[in-house]
This record gives C-alpha cells, sequence and structure tokens, in this order.
C-alpha cells in the first residue's frame, strides 16, 4: 500500500518564496490532522498534494492564483516548487517535484509549468524521469496505485467540491463511475462480447474448412488411387510399343531397300524418255538441216577440219585487227578527250579575254566620252574626234592640269580679294550699325525728352487754365512755355528722322550687294569643284586603264608557255581562232574513223559467228 512521508512547499499561496519561508510537513500514520486558524494554509496544503499527485489544479484556479503573489512579493516573477516523498504501492521510496513560476507584465499575469522530475530508489540507486522524457501524472497514479478520480473525488477533494454526492442524479452517476471506473468495465464487457463474437466467427469458418479438407482428402486419394492404376496401364503399353517397334525394323529396312531400288528403276525410266526425246529431235534438226542445205560437203573429214582450221586463222587475224583497231579507237579517245580539255579550256580563257577585252574598249568610249565633254566644257580644241591616241590623251592631261592650276590660282586670288572686301565691308557694316545704335539712342533720348517736354507743356497749360487770374504767373508761364517750345523745335531739328531712315537704307542696299557677291563667288566655287571632280575621274579612268593593261600583260606572260608548247609561237587572236577550228576538224574526223572501226568490228564478229555455224552444220551433215 502507498503512503505519503513528507511534502516541501515554496511560493504557494501564502508560502514565502524564500528558503527559508520553505515549509516541510511530515504526514504520521495512521492519521495526521491539520488544525489553524482560517488563512493559515490547510486549504493549500490539500491542493498541494493534490497537484503534486494528479498534476490538476484547484477549481476555479487558473494557475497564477494558486502562485504567490509576484505583488507582495515585489517581483515580476516568482517561482514556486512541490516535493512529496511517499512510498509506492511496491514499498519502494518515491520522490515527485513539481515547479510552475508567475510572471507579472503590468496587470497581466502569466502562469508556466516548469520541468517535473520523479525520482526512485531501486536497489540502492536513484533512477529520475523527467516530464521531458515521460509523462508524470500516469506515473504518479501508476505509483501510487489508486485512480485519479478517486484522488480527486476521494482523498484529496478540495472543501469547494466536498459536497457532489449531493448533486444531481446525472452528475452523481458519472462521479460514481469514474471513481469506480463504470465506463471502463462496461467497455471491458463490450470488447469481449465481441471478441467473442469475432472468436465464433472464425471457429465456424475453421469448420467449414475443415470440412472441405475432408472432402479434398478423399479426392486426393482417390486420384492417387488413379494415378497408380494409370501408371501400371502405362507400363504394360510401353512393352507393347517396344515389341511393335522391334518388329517394324526389319520392315523398315525392306521398305528402304524397295525404294532405293524403286529409284534406280524410275531414273533409268526418266533416262531412256529423254535419249528417245532427244533422239527424235536431233532426227528432226537432220531432217530440216537436209532440207536447207544446198549443197553436202562430199569431202573427207580430214578436208573439213582442214577447211575449219583456215577459217580459224582467218578469224583470229581479223581478231587480232579488231584488237588493233579498238587499241587506236581507245588512244584516239583519250587523245580526243584530252584536246576536248584543252579547247574548253582554251575557250573560257578566250571568253575570259574577250570580256575583258569588251570591258576595256567600254572603259575606253566612256573615257573618251568624258574626255570630249570636259574638252567641249573647258572650250578646248581639238578633241571632237574618237578615238584619241596616247598622245592626245597626255597633251589633255597636260591641258587639263595646266587648267586646273590657272583655276585655282584664279580662285585662290579671288577668294583673296574676296575675303579682302568681306572684311572691308564687315567693316564698315559694323561702323553703321555702331553709329546706327547711336543715333538710335540718340532718337529715344530725344524722344523721351520730348515726351518730358510736352508733359511739362500740359502741366504748364493746365497750371494756366488755373491760374488764370493771376497776370503775373500767366505771364511767367507763358515765358516758361515759350522756352519750352524752342527746345522742342530745337530737339525736333537735331534729331533728323529721315536722314536716319536713308542711312539705313543705304547700309541694307550695301548688305545685298554684298550678299550679290559672295552668292557670285559660290558660283565659281561650284565650278572649280566640278573641274576639281572630272580631273578625279580623269586620274581614276588612267589608273583603270593602267591596271587592265598589266592584267592583259599578266594574262599573256601566265599562257605564254602553254601556247608557245601548243604552236611554237605566240598567236594574235586570229591565229588562235584559225588554230581552234584545225583542231575541231581533226577530232571530227578522228570521230568517223572511230565510228568507221566500230562498224568493221561488228561486222567481223557477224562473221565469226556464220563460219562457227557452219561448221557445227557441216558436221551435223557428215555424222
Amino acid at each position: 500500500m502507498s503512503k505519503i512521508r513528507k511534502m516541501s512547499i515554496q511560493g504557494v499561496r501564502s508560502f514565502g518564496i524564500e528558503d527559508k519561508d520553505n515549509q516541510v510537513i511530515t504526514f504520521f500514520d495512521p492519521l495526521t490532522v491539520l488544525v489553524g486558524p482560517n488563512g493559515a494554509g490547510k486549504t493549500t496544503i490539500i491542493e498541494c498534494l493534490k497537484y503534486a499527485t494528479s498534476g490538476d489544479m484547484p477549481p476555479g484556479s487558473k494557475g497564477s492564483s494558486f502562485v504567490h503573489d509576484p505583488k507582495d512579493a515585489h517581483e515580476t516573477e516568482v517561482r514556486a516548487q512541490i516535493r512529496l516523498l511517499f512510498t509506492d504501492a511496491n514499498g519502494e521510496k518515491m520522490s515527485v517535484q513539481r515547479a510552475m513560476s508567475c510572471t507579472m507584465k503590468g496587470k497581466t499575469y502569466t502562469f508556466k509549468s516548469l520541468e517535473q522530475v520523479i525520482v526512485r530508489m531501486k536497489d540502492g540507486k536513484k533512477m529520475s524521469l523527467s516530464s521531458k522524457c515521460g509523462e508524470i501524472d500516469r506515473e504518479m497514479i501508476s505509483a501510487l496505485g489508486v485512480s485519479k478520480p478517486v484522488l480527486n473525488n476521494v482523498i484529496f477533494c478540495h472543501q469547494e467540491d466536498s459536497n457532489w454526492p449531493l448533486s444531481e442524479g446525472k452528475a452523481l452517476k458519472e462521479k460514481f463511475d469514474s471513481i469506480f471506473a463504470a465506463t471502463k468495465y462496461i467497455k471491458a464487457l463490450e470488447t469481449m462480447r465481441q471478441l467473442r463474437l469475432k472468436k465464433g466467427h472464425t471457429v465456424r469458418e475453421c469448420q467449414m474448412e475443415l470440412r472441405y479438407l475432408k472432402q479434398n482428402k478423399e479426392k486426393a486419394q482417390q486420384i492417387r488411387e488413379t494415378v497408380a492404376t494409370k501408371e501400371a496401364q502405362l507400363m504394360s503399353s510401353k512393352d507393347s510399343i517396344q515389341q511393335i517397334e522391334n518388329q517394324i525394323d526389319p520392315l523398315e529396312n525392306r521398305l528402304n531397300d524397295i525404294d532405293m531400288k524403286l529409284g534406280k528403276v524410275m531414273k533409268f525410266d526418266n533416262d531412256i524418255k529423254a535419249l528417245d526425246s532427244r533422239k527424235k529431235q536431233m532426227e528432226e534438226d537432220n531432217k530440216e538441216l537436209e532440207e536447207t542445205m544446198e549443197q553436202v560437203f562430199q569431202g573427207s573429214d580430214e578436208q573439213l577440219l582442214e577447211i575449219y582450221q583456215n577459217h580459224q586463222r582467218t578469224v583470229k587475224e581479223k581478231e587480232r585487227r579488231l584488237t588493233d583497231c579498238q587499241k587506236e579507237l581507245e588512244k584516239a579517245s583519250r587523245e580526243c578527250q584530252r584536246l576536248n580539255r584543252v579547247k574548253a579550256d582554251l575557250l573560257m580563257e578566250q571568253g575570259r579575254l574577250q570580256l575583258e577585252a569588251d570591258r576595256h574598249t567600254d572603259n575606253i568610249k566612256n573615257r573618251d566620252n568624258e574626255v570630249r565633254s570636259l574638252s567641249s566644257y573647258l572650250e578646248m580644241e581639238g578633241y571632237d574626234r574618237l578615238p584619241f591616241s596616247t598622245l592626245q590623251l597626255e597633251s589633255f592631261h597636260r591641258q587639263v592640269k595646266q587648267r586646273l592650276e590657272q583655276e585655282n590660282q584664279t580662285a585662290s586670288q579671288v577668294m583673296a580679294d574676296f575675303q579682302e572686301k568681306e572684311q572691308q565691308k564687315q567693316q564698315s557694316i559694323d561702323e553703321m550699325r555702331d553709329k546706327k545704335t547711336g543715333l538710335e539712342r540718340t532718337v529715344e533720348l530725344k524722344r523721351d525728352l520730348q515726351g518730358k517736354k510736352q508733359q511739362e507743356l500740359r502741366n504748364f497749360r493746365t497750371e494756366l487754365q488755373r491760374l488764370e487770374g493771376s497776370s503775373s504767373r500767366l505771364q511767367e508761364l507763358e515765358s516758361e512755355l515759350s522756352k519750352a517750345e524752342r527746345e522742342l523745335q530745337s530737339t525736333v531739328q537735331n534729331s533728323n528722322v529721315e536722314e536716319l531712315k536713308a542711312e539705313v537704307v543705304e547700309l541694307q542696299r550695301e548688305k545685298a550687294e554684298l550678299d550679290r557677291t559672295q552668292r557670285h563667288l559660290d558660283k565659281e566655287m561650284e565650278t572649280l569643284n566640278t573641274h576639281t571632280t572630272a580631273r578625279t575621274q580623269m586620274d581614276m579612268l588612267t589608273r583603270d586603264k593602267t591596271e587592265k593593261e598589266e592584267q592583259v600583260r599578266k594574262i599573256k606572260s601566265r599562257h605564254n608557255e602553254d601556247l608557245v608548247s601548243l604552236l611554237g609561237y605566240f598567236p594574235n587572236k586570229r591565229q588562235l581562232e584559225d588554230w581552234i577550228y584545225a583542231k575541231s576538224k581533226e577530232v571530227n574526223a578522228t570521230r568517223d574513223r572511230l565510228a568507221k572501226l566500230k562498224h568493221v568490228r561488228e561486222a567481223a564478229g557477224a562473221g565469226s559467228r556464220n563460219t562457227e555455224d557452219f561448221i557445227s552444220c557441216s558436221k551435223t551433215v557428215h555424222k
């Protein structure tokens, strides 16, 4: 039987959090009585026992009220600890330690369960189990040997829940069911009933399977007996087959001999039939030959053989001649192919040279046209008739060069004069512009002064009208008015606007004249640029001509050796065309000769075949 020995409390409800406030309570056997005034902590001890054994908090407590109030301890966090020393159902000593904490943040309290440990003494050794590794509540219930409902509702029943026997029927029944584990008993009965049903079903299946197995056993016995009978019959059948095979072997040997003899007889029969048919065919051929032959050879076999040998010699001679002709034909074919290749190369080279010559001719025509157009533009005489010779072109080049130099000098002089005039005109324009600016400024000042004087005149007139009664004042004003009018007239005379306008018009006219001069000079510059372009084109044409002549010279030097080796000299265009035409005629003649040789060869082959037919017919007649 399990017993509670000691319990220490620290930091729970009214128990302090200091080490000196740690309270140790010893429980006696068989009874311990707790006596004290209200608030001394009697209920707290029962709550600590309940929490230490079952892990449940007191009813109506959220945990924070179970721990010492941090506000009373003047701390933000308070830790509580309960340690219980007891003897388990097996009489072994055990201890359990449960810790918790309460944290205050503002007006909010936070409860937290800390690590819980069970220590068991076994064979003088301590064995501990932490809440991190196992479930402490289940271990405590197992060690005490009492269910959790008994601990909570009977042994450590809180005073607030002590009236549960007087509660309603349903709640009371639930309490008793939990205390006496009636629900578990009912579940056990239900489990047993279901297990019995399953086992009964399994027994019925096994009985049915047993019946099937008995039937299968009887069938297997019958099959074994049938197999034994069939094996005996098979052995007897094998013996009978062996005897029959022994009787069949001599018959098969005899049958094979008969087949061989029959095959020989059939072969002889076929040979006889073949010989008969051959005989008939030869007789028919002999009759046909006798009917077709005009004359029958009456000589002996030696004479016929001599005639045959002479014919063979004639055929061999013709074959030899045919072979020689074939060799000549092959040689001529190779020569023809070589000449065709040479011809093709020469034709290609001729076409390329002709193309280059045509291009060169076109370039010369274009050059002459450009020279004629440029000479007519430059008013140069002696360049109206085409084509131009080299001396004419060189002379034209020198004249154009001299003309270009003269034009360049003239253009340079004109440009220098123009720049000098432009500088002078620009200087005069600047002076006139400065003068104009000064005059405009003077006019503006005079206008401002005139406006001021007119304003003063109006003021004076206003003052005069206002002071008509004062004669002295009137005379003064009249004198001032006459003075102002004189100043106004002098100002108008000094600032002659018409003269200024005339000067401005003169300056604009001079500017227009300078613009016309500048446009004329621009046209002359364009003309000079055109001359420069023509000179550049002429230089390009001259270089092109030189390059083409160099290319023609290189082509001649590259093919000089080939043409000299073929012809013995370097031909011109007409000679090369004549040589190619002659070679073409030779090739055509060679082709005709080869065709004739081929025809002769075919005729010789036909003659040899006729001779062989004649000899075979003669032998047949002789036989």
